[in-house]
């Protein structure tokens, strides 16, 4: 689901979220966001990776609730945008298997100044963590059977900091 927050009840700032399967490309990701933008001065990027847990994991399998996922994105998108006065923002996450090293998720934010870019990046991922309807499962190297992932308290206690801002 991509859009441009083009109607009256969302932002007026370039809004797209993506789920899938694919690998994205972050260059290009950024020039989508960016083209022909004379009032950006600043975008700040976040790539989440797979990682191997010290060569324990062959890889890690993300599902989701389609429809639900990307509306709980956008709406936490919607939401750094208006308290950040973001000028856009992009969030891509995947589902599947994915080998460690790959990417998992994306989010660009892009501001007039640097601050309001960081600190909306770092907002909208500490509530996707949270927030977004996500469940992992590891793969083990050793072709053990996996678990999933419970969440993790420091995920809630990072949210917590921007409760605590407003």
């Amino acid at each position: 689901m991509a859009g441009r927050g083009d109607s009256g009840a969302e932002p007026a700032a370039g809004i797209t979220v993506r789920i899938q399967p694919d690998d994205f490309d972050i260059a290009a990701e950024i020039a989508a966001l960016t083209e022909g933008r004379a009032d950006i001065g600043a975008v700040v990027t976040f790539t989440g990776l797979c990682r191997d847990e010290d060569g324990r994991l062959s890889s890690l399998e993300l599902e989701h609730y389609p429809g639900m996922a990307e509306r709980a994105i956008r709406d936490i998108a919607e939401k750094a945008v208006r308290r950040f006065s973001l000028l856009g923002i992009t969030a891509i996450h995947r589902f599947g298997k994915i080998a460690p090293g790959g990417n998992i998720v994306l989010v660009i934010a892009a501001a007039p100044h640097r601050q309001a870019a960081f600190d909306g990046a770092a907002f909208l991922m500490d509530f996707l963590k949270t927030d977004a309807p996500f469940w992992k499962k590891e793969h083990h190297a050793d072709g053990g059977a996996g678990e999933w992932v419970s969440a993790k308290d420091a995920d809630d206690r990072a949210k917590t900091r921007w409760r605590k801002a407003e």
